[in-house]
């Protein structure tokens, strides 16, 4: 794996505060051993969960958005492993596989003389590259049996994480055709044209390669998705949404409520569970909004649909610790780590 970093115990320590009479989550989370096949090494661990880092933001440049969304997996790492260890969360369920770097692929992009059309055209060959990758360490993780935690990066890594999970449960006869359902709860759709891959048409993609059955929206914002989108969606019986103003404006239902009839629309398979950070109120992220959801419907989005539904992976994108134009937000890592730990805890009870 080219651009693939595999964690050993010393990398996960060197981010933890141990301290005498406490015990943190990095003292607790599985790693694969130093040298080992790792995919044998997956198959013979314990662990439910496998937490994997894609901090890039090449997807959000693609789509002509702010860069960023690659400065956030260290900070949440940071958080996160320092996670005290209780009855309530012990961590030992979590295998810690590492991160993708493609800082060589940005650099090169950003550091030759391309007309800004050539940069974005670039940019979303780029991001075909990426999903390759993805795509490979997604199936085997998924054909181990494991439930993928991923940390983005941009939406766009939603396309090779559905498109590899999907391969590696139908490998592990899981699932009777190479296809799963998707919920996101996004203030987007990333239902956009197939115009060259990008952050904002993953889902795209995924229909029409085969590999997502049903994808529900929750929390849409009216005034961000284009009519011909909305056309699309209108016209395909395997969409279903709810809007941020049908439930907070105009109140036809509540969240709760919304939450519910996506998890019902996707429960005839196993379902992928994504939140696009741009859907929090105030959280950085490429696409920051001051009308979003609240960081505790965050948290009750994740704990009601990992409850709820058969999950095949949780995928957290577009966050970030800092963008391209030099806003900062040193809590979206701690923010992030708590709806890791809400996933987990509320899948291991279901």
């Amino acid at each position: 794996m080219k651009h693939f970093k595999f964690y050993s115990k010393k990398d996960i320590l060197s981010l933890t505060k141990v301290r005498r009479f406490e015990t943190r989550i990095g003292e607790r989370i599985q790693h694969l051993l130093e040298g080992a096949d790792w995919p044998e090494g997956l198959i013979q661990s314990s662990a439910k969960y496998v937490l994997v880092g894609i901090p890039e933001d090449i997807g959000v440049k693609a789509n002509l958005g702010i860069g960023g969304a690659d400065s956030n997996w260290i900070p949440f790492l940071s958080e996160f492993l320092n996670v005290q260890s209780n009855d309530f969360f012990t961590g030992e369920d979590i295998l810690m596989l590492g991160h993708f770097d493609f800082g060589d692929i940005k650099y090169l992009i950003e550091n030759n003389a391309y007309s800004p059309d050539e940069k974005i055209d670039a940019y979303r060959h780029a991001v075909t590259a990426i999903d390759e990758e993805v795509e490979a360490i997604m199936k085997i993780i998924a054909a181990a049996n494991k439930i993928p935690i991923v940390i983005g990066g941009g939406h766009n890594n939603s396309y090779p994480l559905i498109k590899g999970v999907s391969k590696g449960m139908y490998k592990a006869e899981k699932i009777p055709l190479a296809q799963i359902n998707c919920i996101n709860v996004d203030s987007h759709a990333d239902y956009k044209n197939m115009e060259g891959r990008h952050s904002g048409n993953a889902f795209r993609y995924a229909e029409a390669d085969g590999y997502m059955g049903k994808y529900a929206i929750i929390g849409l914002h009216e005034n961000y998705i284009s009519q011909n989108v909305l056309t699309d969606i209108h016209a395909n019986p395997f969409i279903k949404y709810s809007t941020y103003e049908d439930i907070f404006i105009h109140e036809r239902l509540n969240f709760i409520q919304a939450v519910a009839q996506a998890t019902g629309f996707t429960e005839d398979t196993y379902t992928g569970i994504e939140l696009d950070i741009d859907a929090i109120e105030y959280a950085l992220s490429s696409a920051s909004t001051p009308s979003g959801i609240s960081v505790l419907q965050a948290r009750q989005f994740i704990s009601f649909a990992s409850t709820d539904a058969k999950v095949a992976y949780l995928h957290i994108s577009e966050g970030a610790s800092q963008l391209a134009d030099g806003t900062k937000d040193e809590t979206t890592g701690r923010l992030i780590s708590y709806l890791v730990t809400d996933f987990v805890k509320s899948n291991s009870r279901s």
